[in-house]
């Protein structure tokens, strides 16, 4: 892109060296390396041309592969397609569209369902343009046939303390093999006879009705809150954790045991080295893996993780896949953007003269093992992460700088908060419950009354159950000393 070769720099800069990297072309069109018949419609990588059926037929298998590779997902299961409308969700789901149709040779055997979450309130977008984007998008799901849910933003400050507890492992965890299994789909099907038994069509389809855009008081709740967080990189993360503990809550509700998101290969290579700067380094094989089962009862996938952009953006082209862009967050300082932005453009620069730097860094990704952020207990869990607080070693981990050393804040009328419960609310009290990378992230997140309730609610559930647990352990002690005297 015109963009990536410099900021002032242009198409026409630097010539020479795109000369060099240049691969050396003929004057009539290169031939497809997997058909040898048809012309290429593009080059993926060095020596890799492809035609538009060869390209198709390549993009359909990788999907296909990487999931029967991993065999998480089970038949019959119901996935819950996370959709943004950029471009790799959009493709995500079109290949799942094609691999339930009955033209495909081997089927797809699990129960799609969609969900869209309305990001407009903090994206600058304004009514008029919100109502224009949901209708556009709705338009979109309602001609899948699938069951779909729209989602607004606002939604999260509703959300119930148990989303930042682990549901039960046993939910989500067939207790058949999967060989079994599709041995059973497959021989059900044969009785049934239709071929059909995935058909959406006796499921509820879309969300129960819902006014058009939530209420101008909740949306104003929404906005200070975003308002209050002093970085663009804290927004950035605050916007990823709200937007996954309502997909989280609606697979619960919904009955979904997995859900499928469209990051990537590219996005999961920015999102490492983004984490490794955000002090998240021991979780990047659950924060970037195939597989993110921290939540227990539900499973997060990512299929599109070995796509690069630009095949998705080939992709997507070709065969007229339907997009919808969503502005990015605003800030406040152009000049300084978040962290995210950084490693993203600083990624997509080598890429422009090094073309393996992405692959590189995502198969580096690839060797690292989740076992750190393995939690035992609910006191070894982050409070806002839900992996495992890594914390041993402060004064090895450099984590003391990190504590928060403060009076509990002012109440509204002036007077200072020194009752029992008050304490919990200090914002000091929060910081053992965090993991390094989240405490970071929580100190940039303004006041505590700005925090969604459901964070607040429990975070006091977890402070008074340690208080208890504490308390039980001392009385003991006490009625023993009498004993001994």
């Amino acid at each position: 892109m015109c963009e990536a070769a410099g900021d002032d720099a242009g198409c026409g800069a630097d010539t020479a060296s795109a000369r060099r990297r240049r691969v050396p072309g003929h004057s009539y069109p290169r031939p497809c390396v997997k058909c040898g018949q048809g012309s290429a419609a593009l080059v993926i990588r060095v020596g890799d041309a492809f035609c538009r059926g060869c390209f198709r037929e390549y993009f359909v298998h990788k999907f296909r592969a990487m999931l029967g590779k991993n065999r998480v997902i089970f038949p019959g299961e119901k996935v819950l397609l996370a959709l943004s409308g950029g471009a790799a969700s959009s493709a995500m789901l079109r290949q799942v569209q094609e691999g339930l149709s009955r033209e495909t040779a081997k089927r797809l055997r699990f129960v799609p369902g969609i969900i869209y979450i309305d990001e407009g309130a903090v994206r600058g977008q304004s009514v008029a343009q919100r109502e224009q984007s949901l209708a556009r998008m709705e338009t979109l799901l309602q001609a899948t046939g699938f069951p779909y849910h729209l989602v607004h933003l606002e939604q999260a400050l509703e959300l119930p303390p148990s989303i930042l507890q682990p549901g039960p492992e046993g939910s989500s965890k067939p207790s058949t093999s999967y060989k079994e299994a599709v041995e059973g789909f497959i021989q059900q099907q044969r009785q049934e006879g239709d071929g059909d038994s995935l058909s959406t069509q006796d499921m509820p389809g879309g969300s129960p009705p819902l006014p058009r855009l939530p209420a101008a008081a909740r949306t104003q709740e929404l906005l200070q809150l975003f308002e209050a967080v002093e970085t663009s990189t804290a927004r950035e993360e605050l916007l990823q954790m709200l937007r996954i503990h309502l997909i989280l809550q609606t697979a619960r509700t919904r009955g979904y045991a997995k859900v499928m998101t469209g990051e990537s290969c590219t996005r999961v290579a920015i999102k490492l080295l983004t984490n490794l700067a955000l002090g998240r380094g021991a979780f990047l094989a659950v924060d970037t893996g195939f597989m993110d089962n921290r939540h227990g009862d539900v499973m997060v996938v990512r299929p599109m993780r070995e796509y690069m952009a630009k095949e998705i953006a080939f992709y997507n082209h070709f065969f007229d896949v339907p997009t919808v862009i969503m502005p990015p967050l605003s800030t406040k300082r152009r000049e300084k953007p978040s962290i995210h932005r950084v490693i993203e453009r600083f990624l997509l620069g080598l890429q422009e003269d090094f073309p393996s730097t992405i692959s590189t860094v995502y198969r580096t990704g690839e060797k690292l093992s989740p076992a750190p952020a393995k939690a035992s207990s609910e006191s070894q869990r982050c409070l806002l992460c839900l992996c495992a607080l890594d914390i041993a070693g402060e004064e090895e981990l450099a984590l003391e700088p990190t504590l928060i050393i403060e009076e509990p804040e002012p109440a509204e009328n002036g007077c200072c908060q020194d009752t029992p419960a008050a304490g919990a609310e200090s914002r000091a009290a929060f910081i053992p419950l965090l993991c390094y990378g989240c405490r970071l992230t929580f100190k940039e997140l303004g006041p505590l009354a700005t925090l969604p309730p459901y964070v607040r609610a429990e975070a006091q559930r977890r402070i008074h159950r340690a208080e208890m647990k504490q308390q039980s352990q001392e009385v003991p002690l006490e009625d023993e000393e009498p004993s001994k005297s």
